[in-house]
């Protein structure tokens, strides 16, 4: 089946990768949703971080990546993790603090990460993910293998140390590692403008030799095409890309976060620019999938949320003496007993 996107780009997307794309952008939305109501309940402890309405960008590229292709997230990492392919359940569970959840309840909502799909992990630090991505990167290429490393992160994160080593180092030594900047003009509650001095973050990767580009981070099939030429170009051991997609949050920097700061005019106009609707509208227009297809899509997805949801409230809480197990690396802990 072929498909067109805003760009004018012709690719042939198969009907099981749009639907799946779209269900992946409703679990990410849905599991938020959820989210959301339990921790404005008292019932999520810490802080959360949501990533409602920038479902397209995680979707859109981990939709070219196999599960042994590493990604680093942010402190807004859920959707990463579910365009991935992480368990609802075990991420609920961890949201919760529950025993059962991904890191058995001690990371919480910023801390979430699995190795075996790759996943290495979300980060309350900002631009962390710069420098692991890349050394993901270089251990794939020092194996031989092709492997490739995406790294996510915000706006505000370009203007940390981290991401202009993390750069550096890649383009010297052409690493298999594809830096998508999830640009949604405020870091924290501070807009684009009054902390750097350029428009577009992908002017910065020329200072690095390295193809860059800025599109439209809430149409997926765009982030699909862009992602795809940059994964292709680091499997063939052409090197690095970095892709800034511009979107917007609809929640606040957290959640209990009022949103003060930015314009009621401009929050309402990228509303109208919502992913998941200009994706149904996509699909629909071209007859690539139909209305009661995607309400199937919806139905499947809320009974699999429900799911994730019975799972984390019957799972316990982790024991006290479980607070100091699983601190160090097996081999750390074997040292230590000597």
């Amino acid at each position: 089946m072929r498909a067109k996107s805003r760009g004018g780009i012709h690719l042939r997307i198969s009907k099981e990768l749009l639907s799946g794309m779209y269900r992946k952008m409703l679990s990410i939305r849905k599991f938020e949703k959820t989210a959301s109501t339990f921790f404005a309940e008292g019932k999520i402890p810490g802080f959360v971080h949501l990533y409602i309405g920038e479902e397209a960008i995680a979707v859109g590229a981990c939709a070219n990546l196999r599960d042994d292709d590493y990604i680093t997230s942010t402190h807004r990492g859920h959707g990463h993790i579910v365009a991935k392919g992480g368990n609802l359940k075990y991420m609920m569970a961890e949201l919760f603090g529950k025993e059962t959840g991904y890191c058995k309840g001690k990371g919480g909502s910023m801390h979430i990460a699995d190795a075996e799909l790759g996943i290495l992990g979300a980060n309350g630090i900002v631009g962390a993910g710069h420098l692991i991505a890349t050394g993901a990167a270089w251990s794939a290429s020092y194996r031989g293998s092709d492997q490739v490393s995406v790294c996510f992160f915000g706006d505000a994160s370009t203007n940390q140390s981290t991401f202009h080593e993390a750069m550096n180092l890649a383009s010297l030594w052409k690493l298999p590692v594809i830096f998508v900047c999830e640009n949604n003009l405020y870091g924290i509650s501070v807009s684009q403008a009054r902390h750097q001095t350029i428009k577009d973050i992908s002017k910065r990767g020329e200072g690095y030799c390295m193809p860059s580009f800025t599109a439209d981070g809430n149409d997926v099939v765009t982030v699909y095409e862009h992602v795809q030429k940059a994964v292709r170009r680091a499997r063939n051991g052409e090197g690095p890309t970095l892709l800034e997609f511009k979107t917007y949050r609809q929640h606040g920097h957290f959640e209990g976060d009022p949103g003060a700061y930015r314009p009621k005019e401009e929050v309402e106009a990228w509303l109208q620019k919502d992913p998941i609707p200009r994706f149904e509208k996509y699909l629909t227009e071209n007859k690539l999938m139909t209305a009661d297809e995607l309400k199937q899509i919806g139905d499947e997805v809320d009974g699999e949320i429900q799911e994730a949801l019975d799972f984390a409230f019957a799972s316990g809480y982790p024991a006290l003496e479980a607070s100091v197990q699983g601190i160090y690396s097996d081999i750390v802990e074997e040292a230590r007993s000597r």
